[in-house]
């Protein structure tokens, strides 16, 4: 027995989500395409600029162990999982070398925040990993502990070169990581959905526009 209007009806509310989709594009195609590249270059380098400034900030729920979360390596991955890994690697050694005029060059964050933005690529492209905020929530938990390990590689070579001058042995510098990359892990993952989202949800809007 067939109810009339049902089909109808649920053909009518398949069809919502489509036009909400494109309702929330805003009318940017009007604009000059100089004004969108320009405000898309503002939003991107307004979000570095914010994730740096993140650094330091220790806010309710932002800390564990006396580690926050690495918000670049958070941008790092939002950057670099729609992207070539050319470009990943790119974003990374920048943002390593931003982190660097921060806090100290030597060792350098540039090399460990490059292989996580070859690496989240890689992993894109293989399409090893749907994305979704639980995936990139894996992702990022995965990154952390990758860079935060070469991190420690590059301080305990330092550590064994420095000879009597050496302020820690290397066996406390990967006692101490080992707890730092479990608790930067774990927060960088929790919050990474705040830099994702917003992020993702713009530059795929700024891909429809621009198509």
């Amino acid at each position: 027995m067939k109810i009339p209007g049902f089909l109808g009806n649920k053909n009518k509310i398949a069809t919502k989500p489509d036009r909400k989709f494109k309702s929330l594009i805003p009318q940017w195609k009007l604009w000059h395409p100089r004004v969108r590249q320009f405000l898309d270059c503002f939003v991107t380098f307004g979000s570095v600029l914010l994730c740096l400034l993140m650094l330091p900030t220790r806010l309710l729920g932002m800390e564990l162990l006396g580690i926050g979360p690495n918000w670049l390596l958070i941008w790092v991955v939002a950057w670099s999982v729609k992207r070539s890994v050319f470009e990943g690697a790119v974003a990374g050694i920048v943002l390593g070398l931003l982190q660097d005029a921060l806090t100290a060059p030597n060792p350098t964050h540039a090399l460990s925040l490059g292989i996580v933005g070859m690496l989240t690529s890689l992993i894109q492209k293989q399409r090893f990993i749907q994305e979704d905020f639980i995936s990139i929530a894996l992702i990022v938990f995965g990154m952390a502990v990758i860079a935060d390990t070469i991190f420690a590689v590059q301080l305990s070579l330092m550590g064994g070169s420095c000879g009597e001058e050496c302020i820690r042995k290397v066996e406390d510098i990967w006692t101490y990581y080992q707890r730092v990359a479990l608790a930067s892990a774990i927060l960088s993952s929790l919050w990474a959905p705040v830099v994702y989202y917003p992020l993702n949800h713009w530059w795929q809007q700024m891909k429809l526009i621009s198509n």
